[in-house]
């Protein structure tokens, strides 16, 4: 075996460089591109979920606190009401231990969604031990809108719930 002199070692370093210069302007251009289209399908999409998303959410926190406080007001043997605020898309458990009418905030304000989902009336329900709900303010359904998508709870006389895009 010989020996490479310096006539191959620059043969070889030219071969190498050749071999990993990297890629065109074109080739670049071509890639970024399509990942600008790809992108710019994809956003409306991402929007659309979001918005879903944000409703459905809203939907599951204010039927969640119905379930939950008609239950509370049977296991422990007194009425309970619940308001929905249009105002601050919010809602407030209240309590009557003593069984006057009077009802007592029990807690604060919670919100049931961002600031974007809209309620479409004020509504009260309150819970009786027996299990029956009636509507004191407003109606037993109730309406949330985000993002140009509706959904609508509907609370029956003793607690079902019904939800209908």
């Amino acid at each position: 075996m010989r020996e490479p002199d310096g006539e191959d070692r620059i043969a070889a370093m030219r071969r190498a460089n050749h071999a990993a210069r990297g890629f065109t302007l074109m080739e670049l251009l071509v890639t970024v591109s399509v990942g600008i289209v790809l992108s710019a399908m994809a956003v409306p999409m991402v929007r659309s979920a979001l918005a879903n998303y944000h409703l459905r959410s809203a939907v599951a926190a204010v039927t969640g606190t119905i379930q939950s406080t008609r239950y509370r007001a049977i296991y422990q043997g007194y009425p309970f009401a619940v308001t929905f605020s249009q105002a601050s898309s919010s809602y407030q458990l209240a309590s009557d231990p003593a069984r006057s009418g009077s009802f007592a905030n029990v807690g604060s304000a919670v919100p049931f969604g961002g600031s974007s989902v809209a309620l479409g009336q004020n509504t009260t329900l309150q819970f009786r031990p027996s299990g029956q709900v009636q509507a004191t303010a407003g109606t037993t359904t109730l309406t949330l809108t985000y993002a140009g998508q509706t959904e609508t709870i509907t609370v029956s006389s003793y607690g079902n719930i019904n939800v209908t895009p």
